[in-house]
């Protein structure tokens, strides 16, 4: 299955990731690797993550990317990642639309 992060959740990681290679370059490589291991196990396997505790009700499911957490929504083409949220943080509501 495709699996496509929408322009909101592509700004979030690559912000997260310039922030954490400003102050540890080998923890955003880590965090990249870890992002790389999700988006293979959402091409695999888009039904392994669980609802957003934050949201129960909304379609979205969230895999953890330490420190981030990967929310996404699975549509008929494909596998959207919509938000990218440090663990720390309360998270907005995903973006409702699939598409970026």
């Amino acid at each position: 299955m495709r699996v496509r992060f929408t322009q909101q959740a592509e700004r979030q990681y690559l912000e997260a990731l310039r922030y954490i290679a400003s102050r540890n370059p080998a923890g955003a490589v880590t965090v990249m690797r870890r992002a790389e291991e999700v988006v293979a196990q959402l091409r695999a396997h888009p039904h392994s993550g669980h609802a957003i505790p934050e949201y129960p009700d909304l379609p979205h499911r969230e895999l953890p990317v330490p420190p981030y957490r990967f929310f996404y929504r699975i549509g008929d083409d494909g596998v959207w990642i919509t938000a990218v949220w440090h663990a720390r943080q309360l998270p907005d509501e995903p973006e409702p639309g699939a598409r970026g």
